[in-house]
């Protein structure tokens, strides 16, 4: 389809976006500051949006506004219904066309750099565009709370948020004086890459009273030598299962594997489901929660050895 025809579409199709358009929905006009710290203004709460990053999607029915997705990415997979949402390309390269073609009133971004393709569509639509990144885990419940606003599910936002914060302010309460258990995160092997201490999941690490053994690092992802990792005495890896696959194929690396365990640069490997732990949503805090069990395993199992030595005869 023609980027003018789509446009033409557009018009065509508002008559009938109002017919199914709740009439108090519309009645007030909705203000909220997004994550590049922009102003955004929408006459009513957005009825069509189309999401540019399967956070934001998770992010979105989170607030309880699945229902007023018109489109997303191809990597939305999540929760079930996100399936079946029409897909307008890939994130990074978002198809300007079919985004047009699904008329939407806000498009929902990651980075700024997702958006400059759709400079001249979303200009000629006059689509707001709201930009989510949420910088931390308690980041998290105030951008359901915004998203809430956004569409005008206030309610169920502000409930699901208040869940999700509860279940970070327990974490935090829970091993805030907890042992300190030596964590390297693992995000990239050949070469090997990692994540310094202002990283979302390095703020998940630290709830569960666990220490990022590159959290000094200058850079947000810096390269790390595989000396360098020995040398810091990780108690355990944290990685991606997918990342784990790509690692069991390789011959060249410092690791032990048997049927019962893993270990890796001396340490315990745990491993999660890429989306589980890479995507700054909701999910994530359920990452947060297993993390915290095995640090916590980690710390039982010292503390009984501990123990166990201390009950042997000296020789």
């Amino acid at each position: 389809m023609a980027l003018g025809l789509a446009v033409a579409l557009y018009g065509l199709a508002a008559e009938a976006t109002a017919q199914y358009a709740d009439p108090t929905t519309q009645a007030h006009p909705v203000n909220v500051i997004d994550d590049q710290n922009r102003t955004i203004s929408l006459p009513h709460p957005a009825l069509r949006a189309i999401t540019l990053s399967p956070h934001a999607t998770e992010l979105v029915y989170a607030a309880g506004a699945g229902a007023h997705l018109a489109g997303t990415v191809d990597s939305s997979n999540y929760p079930a219904d996100a399936q079946a949402l029409p897909r307008i390309g890939d994130g990074l390269h978002p198809d300007p066309e079919r985004i047009v073609a699904l008329q939407p009133d806000l498009l929902i971004a990651w980075l700024p750099a997702q958006a400059e393709s759709l400079a001249r569509p979303l200009a000629q639509l006059g689509t707001p565009l709201f930009y989510s990144n949420p910088a931390g885990l308690d980041s998290l419940p105030n951008a359901i709370v915004t998203l809430g606003r956004l569409f005008g599910t206030e309610e169920t936002a502000t409930r699901n948020a208040t869940s999700l914060q509860q279940r970070l302010d327990t974490l935090r309460s829970r091993y805030r004086d907890a042992p300190p258990v030596r964590v390297f995160i693992l995000v990239g092997s050949e070469p090997l890459y990692t994540l310094n201490g202002a990283h979302i999941i390095s703020q998940a690490v630290e709830l569960c009273g666990g220490i990022n053994i590159f959290s000094t690092a200058p850079a947000a992802a810096p390269q790390v030598s595989p000396e360098a990792v020995l040398r810091a005495q990780p108690d355990i890896v944290l990685m991606s299962t997918q990342g784990l696959a790509t690692l069991n194929g390789s011959r060249d690396i410092p690791s032990r594997h048997s049927d019962a365990t893993t270990t890796l640069y001396g340490g315990q490997v745990m491993a999660l489901d890429a989306d589980l732990l890479y995507r700054p949503g909701p999910r994530l805090v359920d990452a947060a929660e297993q993390i915290c069990q095995r640090l916590e395993s980690i710390r039982a199992n010292a503390q009984q050895q501990a123990g166990t030595r201390h009950l042997q005869p000296a020789p």
